[in-house]
């Protein structure tokens, strides 16, 4: 791809750290660890590896240091010498009933905690942005989860599309990201992955980095 001239794609990664019946979230380790990972490895061409966070898992407790996270990258000087659209930020997060991966089409702006988060919060049928609508009312990425989940599959990876990310801390984070994105002129994806009992953390790293290789293949 990079002998067409494509600007370099720029990809912030964010996992979670742990949360109720989630003692040890892979993401965080997966997020942790990947720059050092894809050293060894060898950045994709075409890939820029922005910045990696781990946020807590935390709905309204959360939100500021999520958009603190999403200001820095924008104030970095990687943004300014790419254009927005050349922008994706990539958020992990587990699924402890999952047995493959999967890439997340949408999100709704309901936020109905099954359990509290880790900061206590457990709301029931809220807006996750009430001047936003209702809590019917769905964001969808701009990119193509069909194309990005053939591609994972032909690289051997167990992945699927979803249209349903829950309606706990990855889908509130989700939703607020996928907003960002339409009004910076970004992009935004949502991954979830099974826990490191389920796919191996080895597996759940090679296929962090074919996603990054992915994400960066797109025209």
């Amino acid at each position: 791809m990079g002998s067409e001239g494509l600007p370099a794609v720029t990809i912030h990664v964010t996992g979670f750290k742990k949360f109720h019946g989630v003692a040890e979230n892979p993401t965080e380790t997966i997020v942790n660890n990947l720059k050092e990972y894809m050293k060894k490895k060898g950045m994709p061409e075409g890939v820029v590896l922005g910045s990696c966070n781990v946020l807590e898992a935390a709905g309204q407790g959360g939100v500021s240091p999520l958009y603190q996270t999403f200001q820095s990258a924008i104030n970095s000087k990687d943004y300014e010498s790419s254009s927005p659209e050349r922008i994706i930020w990539l958020h992990l997060g587990v699924n402890s009933g999952a047995t493959r991966f999967a890439i997340e089409h949408q999100a709704v702006n309901e936020a109905t905690f099954r359990c509290p988060d880790e900061m206590g919060w457990k709301p029931q049928k809220v807006p996750i942005i009430p001047s936003d609508g209702g809590i019917s009312r769905v964001r969808e990425t701009t990119l193509p989860v069909e194309e990005i989940t053939k591609s994972l599959a032909k690289k051997g990876y167990e992945v699927m599309t979803s249209d349903d990310a829950g309606r706990f801390v990855c889908n509130y984070v989700y939703y607020h990201s996928l907003r960002f994105a339409e009004q910076n002129g970004t992009k935004s994806l949502f991954v979830h992955v099974p826990l490191f009992l389920t796919i191996d953390e080895e597996t759940q790293m090679q296929f962090a980095a074919s996603l990054l290789e992915v994400l960066a293949s797109l025209d």
